[in-house]
């Protein structure tokens, strides 16, 4: 067994910080740029007299950088080939991933907007997968074209977690002789619907309530009548492009089916896949840079004339933290090797539950790391002086997105069970 990283991984990580010095930092810096990543300042990013909104100039920073990351060729990096990427494999961007957000907050990695220079397109092995032809001439290249843009339209107002009983409806009808479907319901939580040309929208076709098989997803163009953002959520961390929608008599044609007719969900599994593991990757980049912040202040900081450190009460959490840092980091880039040796849907079957360890228990580990160095840091920790609270803040969030950390814990219980997974042979005839 071999622990080393690649030498042309690590090749690469030196080529990204150069580019960070050269190209991001000095961006960043310019004018008055810096005022973004003034936690103080959350106006700077948010426009609270239009629904809260992130404001046009943040954004158009945020372009900027992925404009020059594209040109760099970095943005790109995860796609295939045939879309202008360089094939970069999931252990590659879990160790991008958490490099980035270890050296902490700046334009180089935001995932308060879902911003980095190597982008993450979970869309992408979406529309490979799933989409036709003409589906992924449009999309997949539009994406990255920037005339394409499409919000993920799961969660349901009283539906959260439990996608089986979404209210959403989809109804074959056929207007002025098109075939098509009438979609009505509503939708909650669907992030980046300010920007987007179309919603992936999941709503049921068949079937009965609390089954997985009847639903399908249709790509709705934002334009569709009938379809409305009712209004922005504010969040714990703002600003906020999660809205709540209803679909109203929204009619579609059949070209707008994406994926298999009843087996919609196949494709949100698929979109989750790459982004809870990359996700993981970056809570515990976040969760390392709290750490080591909180060491660096431990040891310089002198009361009662000695250094912080020195006290078993600074000591004992820290060293727990890191711990779990160093294991589950062992975990993820094992995780992520094995979803680069298989299929990208044989993954849900064979290793859906240890992606939900990685994730959830990430998402945990940076928010405690987070609260700790609150607490090692006193009164300034607290203060947005600092950008702990701000990472805490904005990784809180993630034991709830993509999966709640109590959903994925009953996914990893239905394979550890054999309820589902490679285990399930092994427990069938206690069915029986």
């Amino acid at each position: 067994m071999d622990f080393d990283l690649p030498q042309d991984l690590i090749a690469y990580l030196g080529e990204l910080d150069h580019f960070i010095e050269t190209e991001i930092k000095p961006l960043q810096a310019q004018d008055d740029n810096e005022r973004f990543f003034d936690h103080r300042r959350e106006y700077a990013r948010t426009d609270f007299e239009n629904q809260g909104l992130p404001r046009p100039e943040w954004e158009a920073l945020l372009r900027e950088a992925t404009r020059r990351a594209d040109r760099a060729g970095h943005w790109r990096f995860s796609a295939p080939k045939a879309y202008g990427g360089r094939d970069g494999a999931n252990l590659w961007m879990a160790v991008i991933r958490e490099r980035f957000a270890a050296k902490g907050l700046g334009l180089h990695n935001d995932l308060q907007n879902e911003h980095s220079i190597v982008g993450n397109f979970p869309f992408v092995a979406m529309f490979d997968s799933f989409g036709t032809q003409a589906q992924k001439q449009e999309f997949i290249l539009g994406c990255f074209e920037g005339t394409r843009g499409v919000a993920f339209g799961l969660t349901e107002p009283d539906h959260g977690s439990d996608a089986t009983h979404m209210e959403t409806r989809a109804v074959a009808e056929t207007r002025d002789g098109v075939a098509g479907w009438r979609i009505d319901g509503e939708k909650m939580w669907i992030t980046g619907m300010h920007t987007a040309t179309h919603c992936a929208t999941f709503a049921r076709t068949g079937g009965v309530d609390g089954s997985a098989r009847g639903i399908s997803c249709f790509l709705v163009p934002v334009t569709t009548p009938g379809l409305k953002v009712e209004e922005y959520l504010w969040t714990f961390n703002m600003p906020t492009d999660h809205p709540r929608m209803s679909f109203t008599n929204c009619w579609v044609p059949e070209e707008a089916l994406f994926g298999p007719l009843d087996r919609g969900l196949s494709v949100a599994q698929s979109f989750v896949h790459q982004n809870r593991i990359r996700q993981a990757a970056s809570s515990l980049g976040a969760a390392t840079y709290c750490i080591e912040e909180s060491v660096a202040y431990a040891r310089q900081r002198k009361p009662f004339g000695e250094e912080l450190s020195r006290n078993q009460a600074i000591q004992f959490p820290l060293v727990e933290l890191a711990t779990q840092a160093e294991m589950l980091r062992l975990l993820i880039y094992k995780t992520a090797w094995q979803m680069d040796r298989l299929p990208h849907k044989e993954i849900e079957h064979k290793l859906s539950d240890r992606i939900s360890m990685c994730n959830y228990w990430a998402n945990r580990l940076c928010c405690e790391a987070a609260d700790r160095a609150m607490q090692v840091h006193g009164g300034i920790g607290y203060s947005r002086h600092k950008p702990f609270e701000h990472i805490f803040r904005h990784h809180r969030r993630y034991r709830i997105t993509e999966g709640s950390e109590e959903i994925q814990m009953r996914k990893v219980a239905g394979y550890l069970f054999g309820y589902m997974g490679p285990r399930k042979d092994r427990y069938s005839t206690c069915e029986a």
